[in-house]
C-alpha cells in the first residue's frame, strides 16, 4: 500500500516536470529569442549579454507564470492571485540575478580570461562556416549564447523548486 501510494507520488512528480519542461522549453525559446536580437542590435558591445539576458528574461517570464499555474502547478485554493504572482515575480527576480550571475561569472570571469576558450570559440565559428553556417557572427556571440544555455540550465532547476516548495498546494491541503 505504501509503495503503491510512493509510486503514484512519483508518477506525478515525473509527469509534472515533464509539463514543467515543455512550459520552460517554451520560455527558454522566448528568452533566447529575444536576447538574440537585442544581441543583434546592440552589435559587438562588450556587455551587450547583459541587456539582452535581462530582456528576454523578463518577457519570458509572462509567458511562464500564465503557463506554469494553468498547466504545471497545482493552485493552492485560498491562493490570492496578486500575492501568488508577487510569490513568483519575488523568485524569479532572484533567477534573474542568478541567471546574470551566471552570465557573468561564464563570459567576464571564464571567456573573456581564458585565451584557449576564445580561441576554441573563434575555431568552433570558423568550422561552422567553414561548412556554410553563417548564423553566428563572431566567437563573443557563440559564447554568450553558450553562456546563456548553462545560465537557463541552473536557473531552470532553481526555478522549480522554488515554485514547488512555495507555490503549490501541498498534498495534505
Amino acid at each position: 500500500m505504501k509503495d503503491e501510494k510512493k509510486t503514484k507520488k512519483t508518477g506525478k512528480l515525473l509527469v509534472q516536470i515533464m509539463k514543467f519542461g515543455v512550459v520552460g522549453g517554451i520560455s527558454f525559446l522566448i528568452d533566447f529569442v529575444v536576447y538574440t536580437i537585442v544581441i543583434k542590435v546592440l552589435g559587438s558591445w562588450e556587455y551587450a549579454y547583459l541587456p539582452a539576458g535581462f530582456a528576454g528574461f523578463t518577457i519570458s517570464l509572462i509567458f511562464n507564470y500564465l503557463a506554469s499555474m494553468a498547466f504545471v502547478f497545482q493552485r493552492k485554493d485560498d491562493a490570492d492571485r496578486k500575492k501568488e504572482f508577487a510569490i513568483f515575480l519575488v523568485l524569479s527576480l532572484f533567477g534573474l540575478l542568478l541567471n546574470m550571475f551566471v552570465l557573468w561569472l561564464c563570459m567576464n570571469v571564464i571567456y573573456y580570461n581564458v585565451a584557449p576558450l576564445q580561441n576554441l570559440f573563434a575555431d568552433l565559428v570558423t568550422l561552422l562556416k567553414s561548412i556554410g553556417i553563417h548564423a553566428i557572427a563572431s566567437a563573443q556571440e557563440f559564447a554568450s549564447y553558450v553562456a546563456k544555455v548553462i545560465a537557463t540550465a541552473i536557473v531552470m532547476v532553481y526555478n522549480f523548486v522554488s515554485r514547488k516548495m512555495t507555490l503549490e498546494k501541498k498534498e495534505d491541503e
